[in-house]
């Protein structure tokens, strides 16, 4: 035994182990060809089998590419509506002059002869599928490998382009190039049926408003819609109202990136609007026995509701799209809402050039997240100073879009925000009073009309809400026709385009414009 040589000591199984040649020579993709045959002679025999499995498999699916042209007969049988067994799969394959490249008429028949039975059939099915996700895993990682090498590569591009492949796989490829008229069709009439179901009329993302809802039929999923205002106007104070009308009210999830406020300070302005406190109270901590059991009781549902916070400062496009589609993943989030646009920067080498082209390209990536997630995305924004500079009622147009006209291009709805009595109009053309009241004025909707919708303010809590809920927990009724506004406001004697304003907090830089809702206390303490 001593005396033999070296390889005669090597155990037989050893010499005759698949595996070990496999890693000595290289490796086979994952696959498993026995289960291919097995899924489709099963579809060529049971009906059952096809419905259970066509949802779940792609041409792509199989790896054997004989497979690949085999299951594309049957799915087009499907499509049709026609019968799938042995005979109408060969003959459809031999129209398509695919017959040779599916293995032959013999070789499809054989396939039938491997089903022993259809009972495990999605299961198997199943397999399939996660060997092909594994093999597109190995192809992207083979090309992320490659990009890297390369020096030529941006790594901005290099990265986002990872995570974008790698979010479509784990999508299970769902994504598509070219769609087939029938089948767009189709989906269309049953997104109106759907519609008409709904006696509300909403048929995307409702905001909580109802006037806003019934002129934009909610927040149409795929939408860029841009909200925008002047300083002082209550922009966060509208989207935190409405992500909590579309979280707790309605079940949405939404998901805030608040460049400016960190996530405590959103928090806290979410519990005064729900618990109806005033947020002077809640940051000295103020508050009596009956208040705290207030606070406690109404904050319950907003404590659980699906609202996802992200306060990194100047969060860039390639990290938005990243944690989007993260959140797409993990907690099916169904709106988006950026606080605000101007602050976020494009990031890598789309950063460079003027400060027009980097807002241009953060426009145009946040209408592609949109689409590529399928949801509304809301961006707030800052208006340029030139509303204040005309006379009028200085009601904001388009053209008060700061930095670019690539965002009125890009979004499918531009909303302004604009109260009246910030400017000393204390009441409309109709003579109703404007004290407490907002508008939301809709200037560009791809698909619907324009139109303005009044809501009402309350400054005292930084809350937007219905309309028709004007009187209600409203403070002492006030004359529309007498000046109260310095006492609700901060205001010193208004005047209609005339305005003293008590700080210079209102008068922000065009650096730096911090959107400051005032709703005052009688001081100047803004909140």
């Amino acid at each position: 035994m001593e005396n033999q040589p070296e390889n005669s000591r090597k155990p037989a199984s050893r010499l005759r182990n698949p595996s070990v040649l496999l890693n000595d020579l290289g490796k086979i993709p994952p696959q498993s060809v026995d289960l291919e045959q097995a899924v489709l002679g099963a579809m060529m025999l049971e009906k059952n089998a096809v419905t259970d499995t066509i949802d779940i498999l792609k041409p792509e699916s199989f790896y054997d590419p004989k497979h690949q042209f085999i299951y594309g007969a049957i799915r087009e049988l499907f499509g049709s509506s026609s019968p799938i067994d042995l005979l109408t799969v060969t003959n459809r394959l031999m129209q398509k002059g695919e017959l040779e490249a599916a293995g032959g008429a013999v070789y499809i028949s054989q396939l039938t002869s491997r089903v022993a039975s259809t009972a495990h059939i999605e299961y198997h099915a199943r397999v399939i599928a996660e060997k092909h996700i594994k093999r597109e895993l190995i192809r992207m990682s083979s090309e992320v490998i490659r990009d890297a090498y390369d020096d030529t590569n941006d790594v901005f591009d290099v990265l986002n382009k990872a995570e974008g492949e790698l979010f479509q796989i784990a999508e299970n490829n769902m994504g598509k190039n070219v769609d087939l008229m029938q089948n767009v069709v189709h989906q269309a009439i049953q997104e109106i049926e759907k519609a008409s179901q709904n006696a509300d009329g909403i048929s995307g993302i409702a905001s909580g408003f109802h006037d806003l809802d019934k002129l934009t039929s909610g927040w149409q999923r795929s939408d860029m819609i841009v909200i925008a205002a002047r300083p002082a106007m209550g922009k966060t104070a509208f989207v935190l109202s409405m992500a909590r009308n579309t979280a707790v009210d309605h079940g949405h999830g939404v998901a805030i990136f608040s460049l400016e406020m960190s996530s405590v300070q959103l928090v806290k302005r979410l519990i005064a609007s729900e618990a109806r406190l005033s947020a002077e109270k809640l940051r000295k901590g103020d508050l009596r026995e009956h208040e705290f059991q207030q606070l406690h009781s109404r904050i319950t549902k907003l404590a659980t509701a699906p609202i996802y916070i992200d306060d990194t400062p100047g969060i860039s496009v390639f990290d938005l799209r990243a944690k989007c589609r993260r959140l797409k993943m993990q907690h099916n989030i169904d709106l988006v809402i950026i606080d605000y646009l101007q602050l976020m920067t494009a990031g890598g080498s789309k950063g460079s050039g003027n400060r027009e082209q980097e807002i241009s390209t953060i426009s145009r990536s946040i209408k592609e997240i949109a689409k590529e997630l399928n949801i509304p995305i809301i961006a707030l924004s800052q208006l340029s100073r030139s509303v204040e500079q005309r006379g009028g009622d200085k009601r904001p147009v388009l053209s008060d879009l700061r930095e670019s006209g690539a965002i009125e291009q890009d979004a499918d709805i531009v909303s302004f925000i604009y109260r009246p009595e910030y400017y000393g109009f204390l009441q409309d053309d109709d003579g109703n009073s404007n004290q407490g009241v907002g508008e939301i004025i809709v200037a560009k909707h791809r698909n619907g009309a324009l139109d303005r919708v009044r809501l009402r303010f309350i400054g005292e809590y930084a809350r937007f809400d219905n309309i028709e809920n004007y009187y209600d927990d409203a403070p002492a009724a006030t004359n529309p026709t007498t000046n109260n506004l310095s006492a609700n406001t901060g205001f010193d004697a208004p005047s209609a385009g005339n305005m003293i304003l008590r700080s210079k907090m209102n008068e922000p830089s065009d650096e730096d414009e911090s959107d400051v809702d005032f709703g005052y206390n009688g001081d100047t303490t803004p909140f």
